[in-house]
């Protein structure tokens, strides 16, 4: 009886510890992602520039810099969330 008893403790305690491990890797994962894309934003100037021009708009640097100004105001009003 007390073998039964002990196993199912050790099962427990690998259950939690699992679940816990899980749960820090997330949020682990999560905080490393948001870091890695404030400091390297998925879209650059060069790149809307090529894709202004694709569209057949002529961008000036100020329009350029406006939107990456939109784009980054976005992007920390979508974090205060």
């Amino acid at each position: 009886m007390e073998s039964i008893m002990s196993t199912g403790i050790w099962i427990l305690i690998v259950v939690v510890a699992a679940l816990l491990g899980a749960a820090g890797g997330f949020f682990l994962a999560r905080r490393t992602m948001e870091s890695y894309l404030k400091k390297n934003p998925p879209i650059s100037e060069d790149m809307m520039r090529s894709m202004m021009t694709s569209m057949g708009q002529k961008p000036s640097q100020k329009k350029l810099n406006q939107m990456m100004a939109q784009m980054k105001a976005q992007s920390a009003q979508s974090t205060k969330k």
